[in-house]
């Protein structure tokens, strides 16, 4: 007996790239799709699913898939493919019905889980993009077997209009799309339409057709219809004769002043809302007066010359006409078979015409405006109007009511030009909609009659851009070179700083030499966002949105992000590329977490920053690490190598090539005075700085800050900055706290050298081994006693692997006589103490092979083991403390040598400001 197919497909979990990532170079959404039992049915072996699947999608069949060619993908659907390759391509096909034509998918089994499978896809909104994906999955189990409670109508036009509910309206859009075709970044900063178009000191923000330069004061005088007519009358521009109103009497009392036929409409209207046209009567005017009134926020209206003529709007940008429509009311035309409300259904089947601004054209509403207007003219819905009769059902040419649009663009009259120019001026609007009543555009309108009637900021841009007849304006193009001008910038410098270890303190070298040249730096990194020097805000901040947020900032006009692992894996780079990338170096760390089980796995995520430099930009690659090396060959721009290693060995030779064709790079060249920074363009090289006088290298001592500084000075350079500046930058970063907090912070605790570093990792902890035997070295050789005590408090975070958390414990022991192990405030799903116990027990081990640590103490709270270091070690010795919230280590240990200061005492107790500790009691292994 044949098994039978149960609809199993289930999306597990979902992410959202907003940026470049590992699967793809652009914002993608990531499905992981468990098939169940559909792993066993591919689409080959499901009678009648692809004939269902192309009926309900039919935009599939021109899916070219892999094959490259139209219909490839149907191909490979008769052929067989798994459902979760055909759940892409479904999202794809749902995303291109309503309009957004991405193409980019793959799809991908999980490794060493069998029925799941990776699915991404591109997005143009993030939220039609995940709606796409939940409602893909749903078709692919109801084709399998039909679910009663599913109708794929139904929840295709639920899917569209929550679509249409979050797009762009024609006219942002329309700004959208030119910026992006000026390589212009734009950033979504609501739901609505408010956008981003560039980037930090560059950014210009835009809703709809107002821009962060219109003036609010032009905004208000065009909404008070009263005010407008008599600043344009004082101008000398034609305009009809206006009163301003409150009540009907005042209404109809204005309307004799000026003279029938009148208009009536609210004095801060919009989109043609309450007005009411061609009143003869004081009749039509105390009827018409509540409909304006209501539509009036201020509960004033406005009494006006009625002026005959044909509706044209003059779109003004930046003081010069842009383009011209002639606005037509919505009306139907009979053919003396069709009832008026059969002629208007007729009309809204146009596929043009939608809801609101969602298509070019609006549907015409038949309601009681509507029959109003019908009985005026003798009709009412059910009338049949002859052949060819015009029928009117709205008075207003406004498109929101269905009205259609001519291009006028190139017939007006130069005056006409001009006067609509000038009243655009006079009201101070850098974007106006000045609405004509005239005969004729073609003809001067002072000399056949004719007015402005109104000035409108923020004017739709649909009747230009998609005008039901005539030719269509590019109205966006003005719009664009008013806010980037040819030859300005939209974008401000990114330099985007990865690796495993030495990521903050790169990041925050590179920021200090910017900073010397006069830069407003945004920078991000674990500790947090600094803006020009500023925490703004305390956190872990080297993911992407904070990278965005860096990008918002109106101050910023250079960036520089720590970009982790985690921020890469969870939702990509918060940009769209880096205009220098640094890869300090891959080690292994993190391993065992979001599918990332080796070392090459964790460079292909590293090496995401290196695929999103741009041809101009660079990649400032470590050429000592393999790994890393190999990322060259995923950049697009130019390689910029830094390298450790001595004249005459295999990689400097690699580099002496790279430079002879015109590369760069940074190296050492050993002397006897020490190591010098050399920089090498071409066959050109100049020295840079002595290492041994770069404070942040403890005297050439701190090898891993000699790597950092090599990688920041390269990134400096590829950036621009010229040798001087770099120079100066790497002379004046130290790390001390205020510049380098958590980082290699030297104190004096009562004549104890105190190091505060944040390694957390076993490659880190070599590192800082290396630098802790040269420096105990040093002060062994000054010390009175001929040596020193080394302690070390060390720690590691609780997602790591077990034998990762052995081998920092056995590293550790290698470097430090005694070692205290504790653990941070968040276990990250451990329970208390297993983390510190997994550490002891590599310290354990290393001294059971002869390390150099005799003792290690377990002290799980970091206070009380950092008060249990300072307690055991005496004048000239070594305390190395490996952080996780180094503020409050940094105050305790100010408060212990204040305390020691005001000699209150042996220094082994408690400082007596602090009531809840307690005396710490390790656990001692030796």
């Amino acid at each position: 007996m044949t098994e039978r197919p149960t609809p199993d497909l289930e999306i597990v979990e979902t992410r959202v790239y907003r940026g470049p990532n590992i699967w793809s170079y652009d914002k993608a959404i990531h499905l992981v799709v468990d098939l169940g039992g559909l792993e066993q049915f591919p689409t080959d072996k499901l009678p009648g699913f692809t004939d269902h699947l192309l009926e309900a999608l039919p935009a599939l069949t021109r899916h070219s898939c892999s094959r490259g060619r139209k219909g490839g993908f149907v191909e490979r659907l008769h052929e067989g493919t798994w459902l979760g390759h055909v759940t892409e391509h479904a999202a794809l096909g749902l995303e291109q019905v309503v309009g957004h034509d991405i193409r980019r998918g793959k799809t991908r089994g999980v490794k060493g889980e069998p029925g799941r499978y990776n699915v991404i896809y591109g997005f143009q909104d993030e939220n039609v993009g995940l709606a796409a994906g939940r409602l893909a999955a749903r078709l692919v189990n109801h084709l399998v077997q039909a679910d009663p409670e599913f109708d794929w109508e139904e929840q295709l036009e639920s899917f569209i209009l929550r679509a249409e509910r979050t797009a762009f309206g024609p006219s942002t859009q329309a700004l959208v799309d030119e910026a992006v075709s000026r390589d212009i970044p734009w950033l979504r900063l609501n739901q609505y339409s408010l956008v981003q178009l560039g980037q930090g000191v560059h950014a210009k923000r835009i809703r709809a057709t107002m821009t962060s330069e219109t003036s609010s004061i032009a905004v208000d005088v065009a909404s008070d219809k009263d005010l407008t007519t008599k600043l344009l009358g004082a101008a000398g521009l034609p305009v009809p004769k206006q009163e301003s109103v409150r009540g009907a009497d005042q209404a109809v009392a204005a309307a004799r002043r000026i003279g029938f036929p009148v208009v009536v409409k609210p004095l801060d209207g919009n989109h043609g809302r309450g007005v009411c046209l061609d009143l003869r009567s004081e009749d039509d005017v105390r009827a018409a007066y509540p409909v304006a009134e209501e539509q009036s926020r201020r509960g004033t209206c406005v009494v006006e010359s009625f002026v005959t003529g044909k509706d044209y709007r003059c779109l003004i940008i930046d003081g010069r006409m842009a383009a011209i429509a002639e606005r037509v009311p919505a009306s139907v035309t009979g053919d003396g078979r069709a009832s008026v409300s059969e002629l208007v259904e007729l009309t809204n089947a146009d596929p043009r015409r939608g809801v609101g601004h969602e298509k070019v054209l609006t549907r015409i509403k038949l309601d009681a405006a509507a029959e109003e207007i019908l009985a005026g003219q003798g009709h009412t819905p059910d009338s049949v109007p002859a052949e060819g009769e015009t029928v009117k059902l709205a008075l207003t040419g406004n498109m929101s009511t269905g009205g259609i649009s001519i291009d006028r663009t190139f017939e007006a009259h130069p005056e006409n030009v001009e006067i609509a120019e000038e009243a655009a001026r006079m009201i101070g609007l850098d974007i106006a909609g000045i609405d004509f009543i005239c005969p004729d555009i073609t003809e001067p309108v002072r000399e056949t009659g004719g007015a402005i009637c109104e000035v409108n900021a923020a004017p739709g841009f649909r009747m230009h851009t998609h005008p039901t007849i005539g030719e269509p304006q590019f109205i966006a193009k003005p719009v664009v070179d008013m806010l980037f001008p040819p030859g300005t910038a939209s974008r401000i410098p990114v330099v985007a700083v990865t690796g495993t270890n030495g990521k903050t303190t790169t990041a925050r070298m590179i920021s200090h030499i910017f900073k010397g040249m006069g830069r407003k730096v945004g920078m991000t990194s674990t500790d947090g966002v600094v803006i020009d020097e500023r925490l703004v805000i305390r956190a872990d901040a080297s993911g992407p949105r904070s990278a965005r947020m860096v990008l918002q900032n109106p101050r910023v006009d250079f960036a520089v992000f720590e970009v982790a692992r985690g921020g890469i894996l969870r939702e990509g780079l918060g940009y769209e590329r880096n205009d220098v990338a640094v890869v300090l170096n891959v080690q292994p760390d993190h391993l065992g977490l979001r599918g990332i089980d080796t070392v090459e796995q964790l460079a292909d995520v590293k090496a995401v920053v290196v695929e999103a430099v741009p041809r101009h930009g660079h990649a400032v690659l470590n050429a000592d690490d393999p790994l890393v090396r190999e990322m060259r060959r995923r950049c697009s721009g130019q390689v910029v190598w830094f390298s450790m290693e001595d004249p005459g060995s295999e990689t400097r030779e690699m580099i002496e090539t790279h430079c002879r064709r015109g590369g760069k790079a940074l190296v050492l060249n050993p002397s006897d005075r020490g190591e010098m920074i050399v920089v090498k363009h071409g066959r050109r090289e100049m020295q840079l700085a002595w290492t041994h006088l770069l404070p942040a290298t403890f005297n050439g001592r701190a090898r891993m800050n000699v790597q950092n500084s090599l990688a920041a000075a390269a990134a400096a350079f590829a950036a621009g900055a010229p040798l001087h500046d770099i120079r100066q930058g790497l002379r004046t970063f130290s790390t001390n706290y205020y510049l380098s907090p958590g980082r290699l912070n030297e104190v004096d605790v009562n004549g104890v050298n105190v190091i505060v570093d944040y390694c957390h990792n076993a490659p880190g902890m070599r590192m800082l081994g290396d630098f802790v035997d040269r420096v105990g070295e040093s002060l062994s050789a000054i010390s009175e006693l001929g040596r020193i005590s080394r302690i070390g408090v060390i720690a590691t975070a609780g997602d790591r692997r077990d034998e990762d958390m052995r081998e920092l414990g056995s590293v550790a022991a290698q470097h430090f006589d005694v070692v205290i192990v504790r653990e941070d405030d968040a276990l990250r799903g451990r329970q208390r103490g297993e983390t510190a116990d997994l550490v002891a027990q590599g310290v354990r081990q290393a001294m059971g092979d002869g390390a150099r640590c005799k003792q290690v103490e377990v002290v799980l709270e970091e206070i009380a083991a950092v008060r249990h270091a300072l307690a055991r070690a005496n004048p000239g010795d070594l305390v190395v403390i490996c952080v996780d919230q180094h503020g409050r280590v940094m105050s305790e240990l100010e408060t212990w040598s204040n305390r020691a200061q005001a000699g209150s005492g042996d220094h082994a107790d408690a400082p007596a400001a602090d009531p809840d500790y307690t005396p710490a009691e390790p656990v001692t292994a030796s």
